[in-house]
């Protein structure tokens, strides 16, 4: 900011470069001084204005610096203004932006335009602020009128990027992209391009409209000369070929490209894929639907004879064998990976031999690289039973593993890491996995000397190893149900952070295991360790979120949904100006809520229109095998011992690819629609307690949008809206069993609490009563309530030895449908008791209606007895920290060779006895380990838990307590 100088509405620099000094080192109080000081010699100046706004805007005063920005407004718009300059209007856009009035600095450059039209700073300073508000027409009659009136290329490239989005997100795209073409082609024709960005633009523009062989054609002529790289002019060549079906000239270019650089693996896809004239299976962006982490050529689609296919796959072998010739580093694997997609597209049509020697030739070479596993997943997945294991022999006898060098530790964990990736693992005896994560966390302690002399930063040699124990061990406590399995793999980690601690696949895994274990805090801890940022807070904060929005842990919960919400607001306001940035730099290539009003905004998100384009930006890839999305948890179902790893693989993937269209949207759309719903029910029920007023009195609009979104939320869990009443009447009068509400029992509570409300005002009973026994709506709620809560308590074990246990449902039930019922209770207390207020001494008086004020107690009653209980349960799970400890402690304590307790005898004895080989750094973070802390920080993380729900639920009493007073007051 402090580079914007001169003369500014006639005001020297000397004068307001202490300002911007001032504002740029957050001296607010110093800044607004000299603003009042200027004000003073400059009292008609719109630019000490906007200073001072600025000024103001940081100072947290938005009210006083949209008022100054008005002003100077205003003064700008009167003809006693000479210097009408951009600083001036720059300095407003800025406050106008933060206080999110993006019209008012567009309508000063619009006036700033229409009276000084040939001014270009004026001109593109009203450009951004289109591009700030995503007006694509207007970016583009005013870069135009800049064209004409400099002739200069940016500008016309501004207006064609500006036309190429309104293609994008508007009707009409064939015409728009033709015109677009027409400006290019006159100024190529009089101008000709002069930037690389330019000719790709021209590229995509013809691109777009199938024009293949005319973007081909520039491409070969002089402007194909624009782009820097010649391997990227081929890529590009290449795809338009394909794209125009010149499969032989596309392989051909491909071809070229692979000379040049032989680890391209998605040109060499390209060019076996126009080979064969089939499809390509490329790489997929990270998303909630599963992907492979490898892709090949679609084997299915050609129109080629075999005779022909065979041919030139013969072709293509060859020519991979002269690139793996030319190129003998270990750094180069494309030619290799090659050799093995060849093969196994000669497999498919049955006429090879040699894919399993292939893979085994990869492996000898690149085995001890920590990718070579994941570069072929997808073709160990073709492996027999019996080819696994010939391929893991032959790897295991390539090697001495009793070596401590890197190269055998790298072939010991790609043996372990194929067994992981294809799930032999699940078919090994309990026996043989203890023995299997014992010897993981040996190897990995025994190879600790070759990062000894490591930076901190970089990773250490066989950190896989640990991960690889700990998912073994969940596997153990899987089968066993042992909690000393899961206390292990918890161990395993904690150890391997404090050797280092910047390892986030750890932190991850731990993330999961505390949540499981119920060690919130432990886990919030690890995820606020991993500094998420950005971006990164989309896709990342799934592995926490879920968790935290169903505890008690409200502090750390609110936290992590208040940087979210301020990413996507600040994304939302900073996207525009990366664009304006992308304009002014030319990169024209990447240029590509309002308030709820009452819950009315979410309502409107949930519409079916909205709910198709509801993306889950979220890298599930990360995530641990046994919770391979964020609503499912295999470590709560029982194992299926006659599950096969290839059926076990099938289910992963089946609950990855339906993410999107299972309870996780239906769970969306459903909150969406709670807001407006509570609203409502805290509108309408207040008339329901005066006798003045007849029963409906809420308007028949309100009764009928009540009515839909409830019949919206009963699709939601399932149901039509009379099936749900069914199901609810059920319950609550004990026909019908509690398991018919699972998984959504707490949708079920919420479903009861808003048809109670709408029953209280509206003209026909939701709920029938048959005759005067029948139980009222208020009857219902409270059956259903204690019912939910009280089966839930007796099922609830001690949570310190049960992971995976109630608290996080009985947290949502206390939160959600007991937290609504409250409120709606005290919505009509307020009607019947209100506090602070006076009564009238003249004029009807409203008597309150004594039949549901009746109703009322008895429900408030009823909540006060429910949380009782849980208060009480909760007091009675809170022991002692010691005892915790030798509780948890006891499950390590196997002797035997049998059980839990192998592995952490391995981390307590192994640190001590070879301290001293480990180097300083090493030996001195070890120091710090200690299992027992661990633990201890288990059960205090589940106790602070326990404290928060129970501080919680008696701040719910408190409430109810009050409430009952009242009604006591008000009743007798």
């Amino acid at each position: 900011m402090a580079s914007k100088f001169g003369l500014a509405g006639g005001i020297p620099e000397r004068r307001v470069r202490p300002i911007w000094d001032a504002v740029d080192s957050r001296q607010y109080k110093s800044a607004l001084k000299l603003c009042t000081a200027l004000l003073a010699k400059h009292p008609t100046s719109p630019y000490a204005l906007a200073l001072k706004a600025l000024t103001l805007e940081r100072m947290g005063k938005p009210d006083e610096a949209l008022s100054v920005c008005l002003e100077a407004k205003e003064l700008l718009y009167s003809n006693n203004i000479f210097h009408f300059d951009d600083l001036t209007l720059s300095t407003l856009q800025i406050v106008f932006q933060r206080l999110e009035r993006l019209d008012l600095a567009t309508s000063c450059y619009e006036y700033a335009c229409t009276k000084y039209p040939n001014n270009l700073e004026l001109m593109m300073g009203l450009f951004n602020c289109y591009v700030r508000e995503y007006s694509y027409v207007k970016q583009q009659q005013t870069a135009l009128r800049m064209y004409k009136t400099v002739g200069e290329e940016r500008f016309l490239l501004w207006a064609v990027c500006s036309i190429q989005l309104q293609a994008y997100f508007s009707s009409g795209g064939e015409k728009l992209l033709a015109f677009a073409e027409a400006l290019l082609k006159k100024h190529i024709s009089s101008h000709s391009l002069h930037e690389p960005e330019a000719l790709s633009l021209y590229v995509s523009i013809l691109e777009q409209q199938a024009k293949y062989d005319a973007a081909l054609e520039v491409l070969s002529g002089d402007l194909g000369s624009l782009m820097g790289r010649e391997e990227d002019k081929l890529r590009l060549q290449g795809r338009l070929l394909t794209q125009a079906c010149n499969y032989v000239a596309a392989s051909e270019i491909y071809q070229k490209v692979l000379e040049s650089c032989p680890d391209d693996w998605e040109s060499f896809l390209h060019y076996l894929g126009c080979l064969l004239e089939r499809d390509v299976k490329l790489p997929k962006p990270t998303t909630g639907e599963h992907t492979c982490s490898s892709c090949s050529v679609d084997s299915n689609k050609t129109s080629l004879s075999e005779e022909v296919v065979e041919s030139r796959l013969a072709s293509a072998l060859l020519f991979v064998q002269k690139l793996q010739k030319n190129d003998s580093s270990d750094s180069v694997r494309g030619p290799h990976l090659a050799n093995i997609e060849i093969e196994r597209q000669h497999c498919l049509s049955g006429n090879s031999t040699k894919f399993m020697e292939a893979l085994v030739n990869y492996f000898h070479r690149f085995g001890h690289l920590s990718c070579s596993s994941s570069d072929v997943e997808i073709y160990l997945h073709m492996l027999s039973g019996d080819e696994i294991t010939e391929l893991l022999d032959t790897i295991s006898r390539s090697f001495d593993a009793s070596s401590v060098s890197v190269k055998a530790l790298g072939l010991t964990i790609t043996t372990f890491k194929v067994q992981e990736l294809l799930g032999t693992l699940l078919s090994k005896s309990t026996t043989d996995l203890q023995r299997i994560a014992k010897g993981m966390v040996e190897t990995f302690y025994k190879n600790l000397p070759l990062s000894r002399d490591l930076d901190p930063q970089e990773s250490m040699h066989g950190e896989e190893l640990l991960s690889m124990a700990s998912n073994i061990l969940v596997q153990l406590f899987w089968r066993t149900r042992n909690l000393g399995y899961l206390l292990e793999a918890v161990l395993v980690l904690e150890f391997g952070l404090t050797v280092r601690k910047h390892v986030w696949q750890y932190k991850i895994t731990l993330v999961h295991l505390y949540s499981y274990l119920g060690a919130l805090p432990l886990a919030h801890r690890w995820y606020v360790s991993l500094e998420v940022k950005n971006i990164l807070l989309e896709s990342v904060s799934h592995h926490i979120l879920p968790q935290m929005l169903s505890s008690p842990c409200l502090q750390q919960t609110a936290s992590l949904v208040k940087d979210y919400l301020r990413f996507m607001d600040d994304h939302l306001k900073e996207s525009a100006d990366l664009t304006c940035l992308a304009y002014r730099h030319r990169t024209y290539s990447k240029s590509v809520l309002e308030n709820v009003n009452h819950g009315g905004g979410l309502v409107d998100l949930s519409s079916e229109d909205n709910m198709k384009h509801l993306t889950f930006n979220e890298n599930l890839e990360a995530r641990p095998w046994w919770t391979p999305t964020t609503s499912v948890n295999f470590l709560s179902e029982p194992i299926d011992e006659s599950s096969t790893p290839a059926r076990f693989r099938a289910k992963v993937c089946k609950h990855k690819s339906t993410e999107k269209d299972g309870p996780k949207m239906r769970d969306a759309e459903r909150k969406c629609l709670v807001p407006r719903l509570v609203y409502l029910s805290m509108h309408g029920c207040v008339s329901s307690l005066r006798e003045t007023e007849p029963n409906g009195s809420v308007s028949d609009i309100t009764v009928g949008e009540m009515k839909t979104l409830l019949e919206k939320y009963a699709r939601t869990i399932g149901y039509s809206m009379d099936d749900a009443l069914s199901m609810i009447l059920g319950i609550s009068s004990g026909k019908k069993s509690m398991k018919d509400f699972a998984p959504d029992i707490v949708s079920w509570m919420s479903f009861a609490v808003f048809i109670n409300a709408m029953n209280l005002w509206s003209n026909e009973s939701v709920i029938p009563r048959t005759d005067p026994s029948s139980p009222s709506s208020w009857e219902i709620v409270d059956s259903l309530v204690k019912i939910c809560i009280e089966e839930h308590l007796t099922d609830a074990n001690r949570i310190l030895t049960c992971p995976g246990n109630k608290i996080p449902l009985l947290v949502q039930m206390v939160t959600e449908p007991i937290s609504w019922h409250l409120i709606i209770i005290q919505s009509c207390m307020r009607v019947v008791a209100p506090q602070g207020k006076k009564k009238k001494k003249s004029g009807p008086s409203l008597r309150p209606n004594m039949p549901q004020l009746q109703g009322i107690q008895r429900s408030v009653q009823c909540l006060i007895e429910t949380l009782r209980s849980v208060q009480k349960w909760l007091s009675d799970q809170m022991s002692p920290e010691e005892q915790g400890l030798d509780i948890l402690m006891s499950y390590l304590q196997g002797t035997g060779d049998e059980g839990p307790g192998q592995t952490f005898r391995v981390l307590e004895e192994k640190p001590a006895a070879h301290a001293s080989e480990l180097g300083d750094r090493i030996a001195q973070s070890l120091e710090a380990w200690s299992s027992t802390g661990v633990v201890r920080r288990i059960v205090g993380a589940e106790h602070e838990v326990l404290a928060e729900f129970k501080k919680m639920v008696d701040s719910k009493l408190k409430l109810l307590m009050s409430e009952s007073a009242s009604l006591s007051s008000v009743l007798h």
